[in-house]
């Protein structure tokens, strides 16, 4: 096992280096308000609108006190959740993992322990808040109590994933040292993640979760006071929290709506200063990702920086066999990627569509895409243009707005500027994104123009289920042809990640409009709001990628054959099984021969067995440091 510190130093120094090459996590959102708000007591509360109608409008009665949410910090001891999940790390290993924003401390971004709140494991400091917010303990029994008699009590809501089932019962029992009472309560990932239920829909109290990092930070639709989803916004946005703080939140716009890296730094450190202040979410730790692979399996190479361990599963062999087993603890629900994020979800979906560009190494290299759509390459401009009033603009706000008096931008100089009815000059974005000229689809047909204007019309449309719209919103105007399209950006729209495709690295948004459904209709011809229960969308779709989705037993096995018409040749395995296996019997699976390969998401620490099993050469093991940061959310209102 390579020892961390000499991996971190190494993605420190790629990162600096590279960081402008880096994918995002966000896509496409849409324009809304701002939810407008106003601080009270370090109470960050969202203003209520006159209706009763309104979701989310009641402070939650225990969450919304700043006081006990700090309390839940200081009672929280990181070191001793992350040996529980990683009893093989050394005590200098554990702190490398430690997350106290969210941005590990070793990123260009990090503010520094300085200009940040820090929470160490101080459970009286705990308690002293706690007994100042009026949750006391007469009796000492560890039980608190309001006023009212009323007991401490919150819902933790987490998947069944093995290094959860690990944590909840750790987190529970320290926050019982502080006198809080945490009910545990494991739930589907399926219901979790789900695109109408769970975070989705904002039903918890508690849920501990992670988000997936990345070398530029993103984060608009997590911290953005216009991203919190209601019924009323249609469930728009990540940030789960209801959390809108207007500091933070003009922070995290300016800071991913600026180019040049030194510029964004500023910002992300108010953002962070906010967000540790405020607690709104627990930061707890990096993922340590570990895999096992067969031992005879060739071409397998997970890597820092690249999320998608599939990205060269093209180049995966065992010699004398036609069939290798991915082993899933977690079953896609959908294979519609614009509603479906999971991971395992990611990865089945990489399978049939591949990869625009992989960051192995945090450096991007194209596949499917030619070369990155920088200014460097001349695939970029971002040109001075003159706007007026009435022209449709991006605010200081990250929102796209009608310029009128009293609108604010930012000027070419990068200056914010209140507009007074006098033209001024912006900066406008044009990117043009290329793609190989022999992809074809796996029936056989060639990708066409059709093919990507149908993604800019599914993935923009508010009845397709996505969740957030503001790439879609930050477009004036595209172009579409056989090789690819070329996007105008709205004047003041600065993306740090423009170079990218508008999408992951998957090409799973790009759909085949000549694909004719079982029903006799053209895949183009079919309403947004129909896709998402489409067989041929949510089950079976086809793409450009090494593989094509041939079986699908729920609960036992996905089957992908090799793609005779994939650009990058033919695949070296004929086929690839995804065999759905319980956490208890994963190991045994691997060891016994029945899987070939186990990923991060069922491997969240290694056992006796396993590092025996590696020493004697029947499996290999790979620990990298990841990108990806388990945290516990707050939800700040009730429904």
């Amino acid at each position: 096992m390579k020892r961390l510190n000499l991996v971190w130093v190494l993605l420190i120094a790629v990162s600096l280096v590279i960081s402008a090459c880096q994918p995002a996590v966000e896509t496409i959102e849409v324009e809304k308000e701002v939810v407008k708000t106003e601080v009270v007591e370090k109470v960050v509360e969202v203003e209520k609108q006159p209706t009763e109608e309104q979701s989310f409008s009641t402070p939650h009665p225990i969450l919304s006190d700043v006081r006990v949410r700090q309390a839940m910090a200081y009672c929280t001891n990181k070191d001793e959740i992350i040996q529980a999940v990683y009893p093989f790390l050394s005590p200098e290993e554990r702190s490398e993992l430690v997350m106290d924003t969210f941005i590990p401390k070793n990123h260009w971004a990090y503010a520094g322990d300085e200009n940040v709140t820090i929470y160490p494991f101080d459970p009286e400091k705990g308690k002293a808040l706690l007994d100042e917010a009026g949750w006391t303990d007469e009796d000492g029994d560890n039980v608190r109590l309001n006023a009212e008699g009323e007991p401490l009590m919150l819902e933790l809501l987490l998947t069944e994933a093995p290094h959860r089932k690990i944590l909840a019962p750790v987190w529970q029992q320290q926050m019982k040292a502080c006198g809080i009472r945490i009910t545990v309560n494991h739930v589907p990932s399926t219901w979790l993640y789900g695109d109408t239920t769970g975070l989705a829909r904002r039903e918890f109290e508690l849920t501990d979760y992670a988000w997936v990092g990345q070398s530029d930070p993103s984060g608009r639709t997590l911290y953005a006071c216009d991203q919190i989803p209601t019924a009323e916004n249609n469930w728009e946005g990540q940030n789960v929290m209801g959390w809108c703080n207007p500091v933070a939140s003009q922070a995290i716009v300016k800071a991913t709506n600026t180019l040049n890296q030194e510029d964004r730094k500023e910002p992300y450190k108010i953002v962070q200063q906010e967000f540790t202040k405020d607690m709104v979410s627990l930061p707890i730790y990096n993922h340590l990702e570990i895999f096992a692979s067969n031992p005879n399996l060739k071409g397998f190479n997970p890597q820092p920086g690249e999320e998608y361990y599939t990205y060269n599963v093209a180049e995966w062999e065992i010699p004398g066999k036609d069939t290798i087993v991915i082993g899933f603890t977690q079953e896609p629900a959908s294979m519609f990627a614009l509603v479906e994020q999971g991971v395992s979800a990611i990865i089945a979906n990489s399978l049939i569509h591949g990869l625009a560009f992989s960051t192995v190494n945090y450096d991007f290299q194209g596949i499917a895409q030619k070369v990155p759509s920088t200014l460097e390459s001349g695939l970029a401009q971002n040109l001075d243009v003159e706007v007026k009033e009435g022209d449709l603009v991006y605010d200081v706000d990250g929102n796209p707005t009608e310029l009128k008096p009293g609108v604010e931008v930012y000027n070419a100089a990068g200056e914010v500027v209140n507009f007074d009815g006098t033209p001024l000059m912006m900066k406008q974005l044009t990117v043009n994104y290329q793609f190989r000229d022999d992809m074809v689809w796996s029936d056989g047909t060639p990708v066409s123009a059709a093919d990507f204007d149908l993604r800019f019309k599914i993935d923009c449309d508010e009845n397709s289920g996505a969740t957030s719209f503001n790439t879609c919103r930050s477009i004036q105007s595209y172009e579409v042809n056989d090789a690819g399209y070329t996007v105008t950006y709205l004047p003041g729209v600065q993306d740090p990640l423009y170079f990218r495709a508008l999408m992951d690295p998957r090409l799973s948004n790009v759909y085949p409009a000549h694909r004719v459904l079982s029903d006799g209709r053209k895949l183009a011809d079919v309403p947004a709001e129909e896709w998402a229960t489409l067989p041929e969308i949510a089950e079976f779709p086809i793409g450009v990628g090494p593989y094509v989705l041939k079986e699908w037993v729920k609960g036992e096995k996905m089957v992908f054959e090799a793609n005779p018409y994939y650009y990058g040749g033919s695949p070296k395995t004929k086929t690839i099984v995804i065999s759905i296996i319980t956490p208890d019997n994963a190991e045994a699976q691997l060891l016994g021969g029945q899987v070939d390969v186990l990923d991060s998401t069922t491997l969240n620490t290694i056992s006796d067995t396993m590092r025996k099993a590696a020493d004697e050469g029947k499996i290999n093991l790979y620990t990298l440091p990841g990108g990806t940061w388990e945290h516990i959310d707050m939800n700040l209102y009730l429904p």
